[in-house]
């Protein structure tokens, strides 16, 4: 077991490395280099009600609050889990006596940050810019991620037989919010021939990642094969979080570029 959590804590840096290592490379792209990239920053408005004196009635309005950074969030995006893996290998003695429970709180916290902020950036790809929408999209899907955790907490020394899948179920359901708002937006204009092909390669590579996650965490709880060891699961989510990070920050990174 010694042996496992020292490579796991190595596995963690070589993955923080990675991460690290793609987000400077997109600071730099975004911040000069790419200069469509620097450019793109969506308006983000606030929607509200103004009372018009001409006609004595309630209509509504909308104001520009700022500029979102676009690129550069995208590169946080990548920053946020570099930081979490180091902060893993700096709180080694926690983590895995975390692990040792069954549990991961730092996996769930960085993903409450790291996968929120992408869903607002694909969320404003498909025009999602009122500020309240996004608000409620990043909470709805930090939300998500919590039930993971309550997930771990609820079954530590619970028999594969007895787990509890309530916070599974409702994590997987608060999760679908969001989409549900970008399909919206996405299909709105009914002409799917216009659709860019960034935007269904998004789509394709965030259905993919939304359901090989909770397939890692049914097969932890089930026990299934290599996943009766707990240890296998983490680095298996290890792997899955810079595999999908890398693809969709890329993906969305250039998705700002086209037309």
């Amino acid at each position: 077991m010694e042996i496992k959590l020292k490579k796991l804590k190595k596995f963690n840096l070589i993955m923080g490395f990675l991460h690290l290592i793609q987000a400077i490379i997109m600071f730099v792209l975004a911040s000069s280099v790419i200069q469509t990239i620097a450019e793109f920053q969506p308006s983000i408005t606030q929607n509200y009600l103004s009372f018009d004196i001409a006609t004595q009635s309630l209509e509504p309005a909308s104001r520009v609050i700022f500029d979102l950074p676009f690129g550069i969030l995208v590169g946080c995006f990548l920053l946020v889990s570099a930081i979490a893996h180091g902060i893993i290998v700096l709180n080694s003695k926690t983590y895995f006596s975390d692990l040792e429970k069954g549990i991961n709180k730092f996996r769930w916290f960085e993903y409450a940050i790291s996968s929120s902020i992408m869903i607002v950036l694909i969320s404003t790809l498909f025009g999602i810019y009122d500020i309240a929408s996004l608000v409620l999209i990043f909470l709805v899907n930090a939300s998500m991620n919590f039930f993971g955790l309550v997930m771990e907490q609820l079954n530590v020394g619970r028999e594969k037989k007895n787990v509890n899948w309530g916070p599974f179920v409702w994590g997987s359901f608060a999760g679908i919010a969001p989409w549900i708002a970008i399909l919206i937006y996405m299909l709105g204009s009914g002409n799917f021939s216009m659709v860019p092909w960034f935007v269904w390669a998004i789509v394709g590579t965030y259905f993919v990642a939304f359901n090989t996650f909770p397939i890692n965490m049914v097969l932890q709880y089930k026990g299934i094969g290599k996943w009766k060891d707990y240890l296998y699961g983490e680095r298996v989510y290890i792997v899955l979080s810079l595999v999908a990070k890398t693809v969709l920050a890329w993906l969305v990174f250039f998705g700002a570029m086209q037309p």
